[in-house]
């Protein structure tokens, strides 16, 4: 097996590509000529991916790219798509768990049903959608999962107390999984990208009894914070991938996060409140 991975004519699955980070993901690997299941349960947003996609690929070149619409919290959808996949290619050598939610409030203002939603989401489809595709990823010759963590599973700011709880998870069982398949064909990459400007903000669940101007106060500090272009993030992402790197930390906020949380791993949070979060 090379030192770098070949993306050429492999066939990649990635989750929630209808935006945001999935779809820079989508754009970076149709660069580099490979097929692409696209899964999204915003058949809007799939389309879109696919006509951006048009122009980066070859006219002439057979590549592949299909579209499924997938709510990766409906575990029979899940168990599914590995032969509607296959009915449209050979097989599968990447999977990308990218989907995610966010649900934003302090504990006691965040319904225990908004908790549930977005682990069935943010890890339990991380979960079952690796379970899913393991044997098509085991028949490759050469495979990577690639699991999208966040900085706040590295970690933990208050108001966060779901989405990072759920990244943590991500980020353990990538780990674990990662030391189980050593050795195997089947490489591990756990990703935490710091602020890429998705719509992840707009879309989240709001805390109980939140005003208009918390609601908007929040959303400008997500603004401010999530200013990285899915497109850059999706080639830092493959470029690691190709690297067969175990981790990657997007963008240079989360390089520094990362950083002084080995340095505090206690009272990390009073220093990046100051220098990120404050105004």
């Amino acid at each position: 097996m090379s030192s770098r991975m070949t993306l050429a004519n492999r066939t990649a699955v990635i989750t929630g590509a209808g935006s945001g980070i999935g779809r820079g993901i989508a754009l970076a690997l149709a660069k580099r000529q490979c097929h692409l299941a696209l899964a999204d349960i915003n058949e809007a947003g799939l389309t879109e991916t696919a006509q951006m996609l048009a122009g980066q690929i070859t006219p002439g070149s057979g590549i592949r790219v299909s579209r499924h619409k997938l709510d990766v919290a409906d575990r029979d959808a899940v168990a599914a798509l590995p032969e509607a996949v296959k009915a449209q290619h050979p097989g599968v050598d990447l999977l990308f768990n990218n989907a995610g939610v966010a649900a934003g409030g302090t504990f006691d203002r965040l319904p225990e049903d908004n908790f549930e939603w977005l682990f069935e989401i943010n890890f339990w489809g991380v979960v079952r959608l690796t379970r899913a595709f393991m044997p098509l990823l085991k028949a490759s010759t050469d495979a990577r999962l690639v699991n999208v963590s966040s900085i706040y599973g590295i970690v933990s700011p208050p108001g966060q107390t779901a989405y990072s709880a759920s990244k943590f998870a991500v980020r353990g069982f990538s780990n674990a999984l990662r030391h189980e398949l050593a050795g195997s064909n089947v490489g591990v990459t756990v990703v935490h990208p710091g602020g890429v400007a998705t719509q992840i903000a707009e879309s989240a669940r709001r805390p109980e009894g939140a005003t208009n101007e918390e609601v908007d106060q929040g959303l400008q500090r997500a603004r401010r914070m999530l200013t990285m272009p899915p497109p850059k993030a999706g080639e830092i992402i493959v470029d690691a991938v190709e690297r067969r790197a175990p981790r990657v930390l997007v963008g240079n906020d989360a390089k520094f996060i990362a950083l002084l949380e080995r340095l505090a791993p206690v009272s990390y949070w009073k220093f990046i409140e100051k220098v990120l979060v404050r105004p």
